[in-house]
């Protein structure tokens, strides 16, 4: 099985029309199709659907679809890394981040590294902690950040200058706005939102014994999601601080949760990674901004 087979899978998946593959890949549609039909002949299985005018992929292609874009995504990486050996002016770093406002740090870095190397190129994925450590350790991503404490078996790490504080996004007109805390008391019987991951591992560390009495209506990957339900009434969303556009005008209003609860933010890379020249002069520019205290 060929990169450039799965790059042609790829785009006709995306078309769903092999003429308008075939015209993107610049190569003649007979071409195309042969190629499709060498990649189901080797995988013994159908890819695709054939309609009157369009093609649909069958399941086995979906999967396909899923492992095709990460062998792809890893190709070009590897590609891109033995570029950069020559290519100390500049180069592709690769980042997946967690939901927090500690984020500016990260974005502050590597404004300063980009003054220093104008040609950096820097990519951003989103997600949880499953999410991003997946793609970590499958070498797509050079570091992830992480909204809970890493496996020092596993990852190097560097502890974001700040702690996220957990609390309560509610309306503005709600009862409970007049509040300055929240407890768990104020929260039994109502419609929660929160993360799969909060609600799984930080919400029990404050809830303790009483998670029992509280009820979660719908989890998010993404806080500003849960928002919007929370501005429609359905629900209260148990978030962490500067996530959420609480300011006069937004209709919400942010109380933090009593006791307090707190996050620590990480950022961390594979043990035993070898960086291309870029990232590696990254971490250590990172690191030395850590280490003046330049967040303070």
């Amino acid at each position: 099985m060929e990169i450039r087979t799965l790059r042609y899978f790829l785009a006709v998946a995306r078309e769903e029309n092999m003429t308008r593959a075939a015209e993107y890949l610049h190569v003649t549609q007979p071409t195309l199709s042969k190629q499709i039909q060498s990649l189901e002949d080797e995988l013994g299985k159908k890819l695709f659907v054939r309609h009157s005018f369009s093609i649909s992929l069958t399941e086995e292609g979906i999967l396909l679809r899923k492992r095709a874009e990460d062998l792809i995504n890893m190709a070009d990486k590897i590609i891109d890394e033995f570029v950069a050996l020559d290519d100390i002016k500049g180069g592709d770093i690769y980042f997946g981040l967690a939901e927090t406002y500690q984020i500016r740090f990260l974005a502050r870095s590597i404004n300063n590294f980009k003054k220093l190397y104008p040609e950096l190129r820097y990519h951003i994925t989103s997600g949880d902690t499953e999410q991003v450590t997946e793609r970590l350790d499958k070498g797509l991503l050079d570091f992830a950040v992480l909204a809970e404490r890493p496996d020092s078996a596993k990852y190097n790490y560097i502890c974001f200058p700040e702690t996220d504080i957990w609390g309560l996004v509610l309306p503005s007109s709600s009862p409970l706005a007049a509040k300055k805390n929240i407890c768990v008391d104020d929260l039994i019987g109502l419609p929660l939102f929160c993360s799969g991951q909060g609600w799984e591992k930080d919400i029990p560390i404050w809830g303790g014994n009483r998670m029992d009495e509280l009820h979660l209506e719908g989890s998010f990957r993404l806080s500003y999601n849960a928002s919007l339900f929370v501005k429609e009434g359905l629900g209260y969303l148990l978030t962490l601080d500067k996530l959420i556009d609480t300011s006069p005008d937004s209709g919400l209003v942010f109380r933090p949760l009593f006791p307090k609860l707190e996050t620590k933010i990480y950022m961390i890379w594979k043990k035993y990674q070898i960086f291309t020249p870029i990232a590696e002069r990254f971490l250590q520019k990172y690191k030395e901004s850590i280490e003046r205290q330049e967040f303070a």
